[in-house]
């Protein structure tokens, strides 16, 4: 049998863009298809790359523009850094538009967020 425990951090507040495939390369991960549940950070988080596979799961938390007052969905995402975001500013992060689309109304376009990073950890239960 196998269980899984998930390690979450303090939530960050930020806001979120979505960026269009392909997805291929990324800075991380060049030509390495990493899924499309993924996110593009800002230089700070990105932070030469030492953010490259980290996990973070993203929540709506509501809108910026007067355009789409209501965009959340009230579900959240779990998302992998896979690319740096070079036009994204200190609190932005880009998110794939599949991994927008889960939180969000994509016709939003731009959207507060609060973000975690997690770690899944998996083991084993044994009768040994």
């Amino acid at each position: 049998m196998v269980a899984c425990l998930t390690s979450v951090a303090h939530a960050v507040a930020g806001q979120a863009t979505f960026y269009t495939p392909p997805y291929v390369p990324s800075s991380c991960f060049g030509y390495q298809n990493r899924g499309v549940m993924i996110l593009a950070a800002n230089r700070g988080l990105f932070a030469g790359r030492a953010a490259c596979g980290r996990r973070y799961r993203v929540r709506c938390t509501g809108s910026t523009n007067a355009g789409v007052p209501k965009p959340c969905t009230g579900r959240s995402v779990d998302v992998t850094v896979v690319d740096l975001c070079p036009g994204c500013a200190g609190n932005q992060v880009d998110l794939s538009q599949e991994a927008f689309s889960v939180i969000a109304n994509r016709d939003a376009g731009r959207i507060n967020i609060e973000y975690k990073s997690y770690i899944k950890h998996f083991f084993s239960l044994s009768n040994k």
